[in-house]
């Protein structure tokens, strides 16, 4: 039996799902709650096969440009999934276009430009939808990277034909900028990311954002200072406000705890982390064991969703020593972004 999940549901099921995800309050029906989190369980689940498909070439490609790429995939947390649909009232969960994910972090923005050419001028067969370059043009937010979105095609497993893959480009100061801003969201219960929560942590981000764009010599943040001694002047005030540092140093957890590995080569890891107690549990699942995660991964957000201080994500990298390089803000660890405001605030970028 093959590994990857099948659509088992039509798109107005799956949009009818999305809207009762939005929808649900405690008054109402759980099972029929928990059947719509079944169809977006499944609607995630199938594009796992053309996920891994553009991972491989990720990985491929990569390592032309910077042997030692980081390579990580993803789907879609259930979370993320309302909030986009909450900030996005006309978009439907069949229409959402980052419901799979693959990234890849390389060691510049030369490496990344360069990357993201390489798939821009090759013949995959795949349909090249959409094309953002947030290095040339940064978001508000300070948010910066190239972002490639495919419309998946096979000719011979034609079911997942049409299913959107994302696919991120960030160099190594890009990725420590977002975790940073995960780490900060996870603790604070603020959706920084998504340009929502308190406006001192907004702006220290635009703030690092255009602090990091001038030490990689690419364009700034909009709404930043454009004079570097205006922008360290803000940057130095808005850390010692926000006492930034200390905070980003504070967030720390305690050892991982590593369960159910399977023997051989594991393929995915669930990661769920415990806010209250700082723990970090992975839980290893080999490649024959994906319809397994997906379910461990749907409990676990079902957890989160009764109000257990906990996140969660299943994702897939080379190894277990490369989790922690691909996802950082699981471990709580903001170290380069740390040593970049420490760097900044001093202004020695511009030296």
């Amino acid at each position: 039996m093959s590994r990857w999940a099948t659509p088992q549901y039509s798109k107005k099921q799956v949009n009818r799902a999305g809207d009762r995800l939005l929808s649900w309050d405690d008054s109402g029906d759980i099972w029929e709650y928990f059947k719509a989190l079944d169809i977006i369980n499944n609607f995630r689940s199938i594009h796992g096969h053309p996920l891994n498909t553009f991972q491989t070439t990720l990985r491929i490609k990569g390592r032309l440009v910077d042997p030692d790429i980081i390579v990580a995939q993803r789907i879609k947390r259930l979370s993320s999934i309302e909030s986009k649909l909450r900030r996005f009232p006309k978009m439907t969960l069949s229409q959402m276009q980052d419901i799979g994910g693959c990234r890849a972090v390389v060691d510049s923005v030369k490496s990344a430009n360069a990357l993201v050419k390489s798939y821009v001028e090759s013949d995959l067969k795949h349909a090249l939808h959409t094309n953002d370059d947030y290095i040339s043009s940064p978001r508000p937010t300070g948010y910066r990277g190239r972002h490639l979105i495919y419309r998946y095609y096979s000719d011979k497993i034609s079911i997942y034909n049409g299913l959107k893959i994302e696919v991120q480009f960030r160099s190594q100061y890009q990725h420590a900028w977002a975790t940073a801003v995960e780490i900060v969201d996870t603790f604070t219960r603020q959706a920084l990311k998504s340009s929502q929560g308190e406006e001192d942590w907004l702006r220290f981000f635009a703030l690092m954002g255009t602090a990091i764009a001038i030490i990689e010599g690419t364009p700034p943040v909009p709404g930043t200072p454009s004079n570097v001694d205006d922008l360290v002047s803000e940057l130095k005030d808005a850390e010692y406000r926000l006492d930034a540092v200390r905070k980003l140093r504070a967030f720390r957890i305690a050892p991982v705890e590593l369960d159910n590995f399977p023997k051989g080569k594991v393929h995915f890891f669930l990661m769920e982390l415990d806010f209250t107690n700082n723990v970090l549990s992975v839980q290893g699942y080999s490649s024959s064991e994906l319809s397994a995660a997906t379910q461990k991964y749907l409990d676990a957000e079902k957890r989160l969703r009764e109000g257990s201080p906990s996140d969660a994500v299943l994702v897939s990298v080379e190894s277990l020593s490369s989790l922690r390089r691909a996802y950082p803000n699981y471990y709580l660890d903001s170290d380069l972004f740390v040593s970049l405001v420490e760097q900044s605030v001093e202004g020695a970028f511009y030296a």
